[in-house]
């Protein structure tokens, strides 16, 4: 019996260490979870990006958090670390996304939008033509500010927790690109 128990032991190690529990949309694959600076976030939720009245998927979009949440100001306003990342499913150029930025920031910082605007330049230098495949990244940490990756290769990081919440109140604010993507986001689907 006793040389049957390693053999069982490695057969139950195989059958449970299967691939990672993963979220999926639209054809993209997100993994569950992601360690961030020593911390483990956990997949909050997905959400397509659907453009025009024709409802066009642009990209899918992952948050990740420390805690599961489904209440987009707690989301948003809180000093947790947290990570949006956006799968490209079809390609964007960079006028179009700084346009949409530009956008997003007007609508989701309001009057505070005056006060981001050196720092939103910043951001939108870092942007650059998206094909399908690529990927954004923005990871806030608190005390050091969003940490902007561009397909892969880390642009450099934006201070301020003001920033951090008006760049993510543009997919949780009042006025997200589009409502499905919002509730996805926030596990509501």
């Amino acid at each position: 019996m006793r040389t049957r128990e390693p053999a069982l032991f490695l057969l139950l190690v195989a059958l449970g260490a299967g691939p990672a529990a993963a979220g999926e949309l639209a054809g993209v694959t997100l993994p569950d979870q992601i360690a961030v600076d020593s911390k483990t976030l956990v997949l909050n939720g997905l959400g397509l990006r659907e453009a025009t009245v024709l409802k066009v998927d642009v990209y899918v979009a992952g948050l990740y958090l420390e805690t599961k949440s489904s209440d987009p100001g707690e989301i948003t306003g809180s000093e947790q670390v947290k990570r949006l990342v956006l799968k490209f499913v079809r390609s964007v150029g960079r006028a179009e996304i700084v346009k949409a930025w530009d956008e997003g920031f007007e609508k989701s910082a309001g009057r505070s939008n005056a006060a981001l605007r050196d720092r939103i330049a910043t951001f939108n230098s870092w942007m650059s033509d998206l094909p399908d495949g690529a990927t954004l990244s923005f990871t806030y940490l608190p005390g050091t500010g969003v940490q902007v990756e561009v397909k892969g290769e880390t642009m450099g990081t934006i201070p301020g927790p003001d920033f951090a919440q008006g760049l993510f109140g543009i997919w949780l604010g009042p006025s997200p690109p589009n409502p499905g993507l919002k509730r996805g986001l926030l596990g509501l689907h």
